[in-house]
């Protein structure tokens, strides 16, 4: 009776990789195509600032570019949930609902973190152009997302997100109580989103910064969170992952004061 179970699980996952995999070919292939400037904040930002219809179509290009990046970034980093709920939800004649349901409560929060960050960045954009230092100092911008970053690996609140993302059977236990299971399975996807961005949004800021269709630096980054979120030791890099972040904004720091240097 056990061998159903376990074709069914591989099928699963393998179904759940086909479908990362399927989300980085199209990220690359967006990147590369004459449409990939629609994933560059920077190309959204220069669109005056309204409800006009050009506004918010570019604005849902760039937050569908980041729920696709989310599916291929930190969809991964979640497969122990995912994978364990499928599991425990199998049997159930609406096994694969739930399922589908947790992954959209998961997604949906990305989404909104992907709204308001790009949010922020248009009102960082006016601050630009109304500030003559900054603009013409854009390296600070630069080197404050990667301190901040850097900072943020040391703080309670990361180590706090970090361990409850690590644990996904104490996760489930603690937020599935198996009456309204629609419902149940949609927060429990959104709770688990909540801390997911907890721990993780600071490093994705990194990948809003130089644009969503930076296809090298997402992998090393995924990489990363991957490790963190799931290997046993994966909890020592985030120290030394600040520090080298850290110090990537001193080194930026250091560049623009030669750069300065030279020019004066």
């Amino acid at each position: 009776m056990l061998w159903p179970r376990v074709h069914n699980q591989r099928l699963f996952t393998a179904l759940l990789v086909a479908l990362v995999a399927l989300a980085w070919v199209v990220l690359l292939v967006w990147g590369q195509s004459p449409y990939a400037r629609f994933l560059d904040h920077e190309e959204i930002a220069g669109v005056e600032i309204g409800l006009d219809g050009d506004a918010l179509a570019l604005a849902a290009v760039f937050v569908a570019g980041w729920t696709l990046m989310t599916v291929a970034m930190m969809l991964p980093t979640s497969l122990p949930l995912v994978n364990l709920f499928h599991t425990m939800t199998s049997r159930r004649p609406d096994g694969r609902r739930l399922v589908a349901l947790l992954i959209a409560g998961y997604l949906s929060v990305w989404a909104l973190f992907g709204a308001a960050a790009h949010l922020a960045d248009r009102g960082v954009h006016e601050a630009v152009e109304q500030i003559v230092w900054l603009e013409e100092n854009a390296w600070v911008l630069g080197a404050g997302t990667l301190l901040l970053a850097g900072v943020y690996q040391f703080t309670p609140l990361k180590y706090h997100c970090l361990d409850k993302c690590r644990s996904p059977l104490s996760f489930i236990m603690e937020h599935w109580r198996g009456s309204h299971e629609h419902v149940q399975a949609l927060r429990l996807g959104v709770h688990h989103g909540v801390f997911c961005v907890g721990c993780c949004w600071s490093l994705m800021l990194l990948i809003f910064a130089v644009g969503v269709g930076n296809v090298g630096l997402m992998l090393a980054l995924a990489t990363v969170m991957a490790v963190e979120k799931n290997m046993p030791w994966g909890r020592r890099i985030s120290a030394p992952l600040g520090l080298a972040l850290v110090a990537g904004a001193f080194g930026v720091l250091v560049a623009a004061g030669l750069g300065a240097g030279r020019l004066a």
